[in-house]
């Protein structure tokens, strides 16, 4: 009998063709390989957050400095019609994800139980466990480590923002004027670098704490192997349902992170139901925004194509705006056409990736963290 071609026999077929490229060391789409085992997992108990801020200024001071200046004047890319987005004057802002400051801190009043409760909430990366910006970059500059820290390449990127564009919480945020792309084909490779938390992961490495977690007061997180906080996360959300007044049963209502987007890295526990929480975020947002103003506004150098206001199970996106929401959020990679993209991405991608490498080794590209030639961070004409 002759086999019937449909999107789940060729799907299956790509998988079988995954493994056997994963076996001579292909890089593949995480949703294809097998995962490791061993992420680092943080969990974040939001009722002992103060709103002090001091996780953001760590995260600053330590890593602001590695993001460069842009070159001046920036090329104009071509089509016009993608956005150039500068940062660069605007360092100071730490209300919201940019280039240059990973993390950022929810301030809100969440009406619960007929009073307002504070409550402050740290945002950055979910460090998720399947990420799509990483499966879907067709240049080939997401990484997934070992430890579960999700990271861009910045001497890969051509900032092309499709990770911010899959992204269910539009996290990476694009500095234009930087990168490789300036090398290639200013005009028409690229666009600048996409910047993200990368959880601290030099330091990681070196068995050391994220900063977040280093300096925060109340020690409102912890990081250990995934197992055992999940654990830690259900039996602390367990104890905020019964607190609250819902039981036991209730716990899934009090946590977020545990299961969305197929299970991330970042797990928030809190003593409110996460609804009500997403309900102030959503009602703060459109307020910062101002009336008239849409979701998908861009921020930090015109307007953004964005990823508009989604909902149904895929939550709120906040576009170039650089805030992110907390409704559920549906696992991405479980839709057949991401997992076919990632599929026929995958090769091209390290293809991609190889050759801004060497491309980039050739020209005398800087390791990231390290000093540019003046030309490349923009001393000409001050940034």
């Amino acid at each position: 009998m002759d086999k019937v071609f449909s999107r789940r026999n060729f799907l299956l077929g790509g998988a079988a063709t995954a493994a056997g490229l994963a076996a001579s060391k292909v890089v593949l789409p995480q949703a294809v390989g097998a995962a490791s085992g061993q992420e680092l997992c943080t969990v974040l108990d939001i009722s002992q957050c103060i709103g002090c801020e001091a996780c953001v200024e760590a995260c600053r001071e330590t890593w602001q400095a590695t993001v460069p200046d842009p070159v001046t004047p920036m090329p104009q890319p071509f089509p016009q019609r993608v956005p150039i987005q500068d940062w660069s004057k605007k360092k100071d802002v730490q209300d919201r994800l940019t280039p240059y400051n990973f993390l950022y801190l929810e301030h809100l009043s969440v009406p619960h139980k007929g009073q307002e409760a504070e409550v402050h909430l740290p945002r950055r990366c979910m460090h998720c466990m399947n990420p799509p910006c990483t499966n879907l970059c067709p240049f080939g500059a997401g990484r997934v480590e070992e430890n579960g820290v999700v990271h861009i390449d910045p001497e890969v990127c051509l900032g092309g923002a499709k990770c911010k564009q899959v992204c269910p919480w539009s996290v990476p945020q694009r500095q234009s004027g930087v990168g490789i792309y300036l090398d290639i084909l200013p005009e028409y490779a690229g666009n600048g670098v996409m910047f993200k938390c990368h959880r601290c992961l030099p330091l990681v490495k070196e068995g050391k704490l994220p900063r977040c977690l280093e300096v925060c007061p109340q020690q409102l997180q912890s990081i250990g192997p995934r197992q055992a906080q999940i654990e830690k996360a259900t039996s602390l959300a367990k104890e905020k349902a019964v607190a609250d007044g819902s039981g036991p049963d209730a716990w899934r209502d009090y946590v977020y992170g545990l299961t969305e987007n197929g299970g991330t890295n970042t797990i928030y526990v809190s003593h409110i139901p996460f609804r009500e929480i997403a309900a102030a975020i959503e009602a703060d947002h459109a307020q910062r925004r101002g009336p008239g103003k849409g979701a998908a506004q861009g921020a930090g150098g015109g307007q953004g194509k964005g990823a508009g206001v989604t909902k149904g199970g895929k939550g709120l996106r906040t576009g170039a705006s650089g805030l992110m929401h907390m409704h559920p959020v549906a696992n991405s990679m479980e839709n057949a056409e991401n997992l076919t993209l990632a599929l026929v991405l995958a090769p091209l991608a390290g293809l991609a990736a190889g050759f801004t490498k060497l491309f980039g080794k050739k020209r005398g590209a800087p390791p990231a963290g390290q000093d540019a030639p003046p030309e490349r961070r923009g001393e000409k004409g001050g940034a």
